[in-house]
């Protein structure tokens, strides 16, 4: 995919109604208490993954969407200092972000991968691979991963809370060595920014913020093509929902509610009315009878304005005059005399 150059429009566009947020279910587990990334599990279907938020371990919890339960708990291991988000690719593999900065102090941010195991009990230890990460502007705080479905390509969306944020991509193909240098693609819509994910068709991505969710279009321009509200509280996360057109949304805190919202769609162009010539006042639309009336109406007035011009030629010029005259303007002509001298001639 070509990379985003511009800046991306926050719209406000307003899409179709569209139905109030369902609960879907709560999630009831002590050790979950800031739930600040939610995936949903391509190897396991109903299940989505969670993580804390600073001040755990390494670790990502598989939650039950229909009862709310951690059916397993995976441990990584690895030491981390901010874990914010959660993704997950086509091919199964998890993507643990430990991307927050609230200070924006971090020298470098890391990225953690571990596979979904194929069942889900609790393990610990698992392999995982560290990418490491930085920003060519300086440190940044940041909450939301995306991952471009196909390709797996990385983004970070950074969370500013005065202003807005903006849009990072990662290399292609990040190395497990050294630093990798993120580069900056666009501005990020309007709002604080604390999760995002792309939609399964990949051309869609939709961001989270503390009082919505914005549907962009994505592409050269990553574009907002719409708003949707969500519920309040300490709105830290979304994730693909389990039917087409839907998004799971959560919050921190413990017992925390996940509701499913339809995905915000732009609305729809609507038809100018078709418009039509409107009588004047007092006037009826033509027709071809009126027509044909005011046809016949012309013709008379033709033959009443010809019958009155012969009576004025009779009245002005009656035939004893007219032909005394005539015979004037001959003997004008055969004498050279004006018609006037030849009248007063004696005849």
């Amino acid at each position: 995919m070509a990379l985003p150059t511009t800046t991306a429009s926050a719209s406000s566009a307003a899409g179709p109604s569209a139905p109030g947020p369902k609960k879907l279910f709560t999630i009831r587990d002590d050790r979950i208490d800031e739930s600040s990334g939610l995936a949903k599990s391509v190897k396991h279907p109903g299940i989505y993954w969670t993580v804390n938020d600073s001040g755990d371990t390494g670790r990502v919890f598989a939650v039950d969407s229909s009862t709310g339960r951690v059916k397993a708990t995976v441990r990584f291991g690895a030491k981390v200092t901010d874990v914010e988000a959660l993704g997950v690719d086509r091919e199964g593999t998890l993507y643990i972000a430990d991307i927050g900065d609230n200070k924006e102090s971090r020298d470098q941010i890391e990225i953690f991968t571990i596979p979904e195991p194929d069942e889900l009990t609790d393990e610990a230890n698992v392999k995982y691979h560290r990418y490491d990460f930085t920003y060519p502007d300086g440190a940044h705080d940041a909450e939301t991963l995306l991952i471009e479905p196909g390709s797996n390509q990385l983004y970070i969306v950074t969370k500013a809370i005065k202003g807005t944020g903006a849009i990072y991509a990662a290399p292609a193909s990040p190395s497990y060595e050294g630093t990798n240098d993120l580069t900056k693609l666009a501005p990020a819509p309007s709002g604080v920014i604390t999760d995002g994910t792309f939609l399964p068709d990949g051309q869609r991505v939709v961001l989270r913020t503390y009082a919505d969710i914005i549907t962009v279009a994505w592409g050269e321009t990553p574009n907002a093509i719409a708003r949707g509200a969500a519920p309040l509280g300490q709105g830290e996360t979304v994730a693909v929902g389990p039917t087409d057109g839907t998004v799971l949304v959560g919050s921190e805190g413990t017992n925390a509610a996940v509701y499913q919202l339809k995905v915000p769609a732009k609305a729809a162009a609507s038809k100018p009315p078709a418009t039509t010539a409107s009588p004047k006042p007092g006037t009826a639309p033509a027709s071809a009878d009126s027509d044909a009336g005011k046809s016949h109406n012309l013709r008379w007035i033709i033959v009443g304005a010809a019958v009155f011009a012969l009576i004025v030629t009779i009245i002005t010029f009656p035939p004893g005059r007219r032909e005394r005259l005539d015979r004037e303007a001959e003997n004008a002509r055969l004498t050279g005399q004006s018609p006037a001298t030849s009248r007063r001639q004696p005849s």
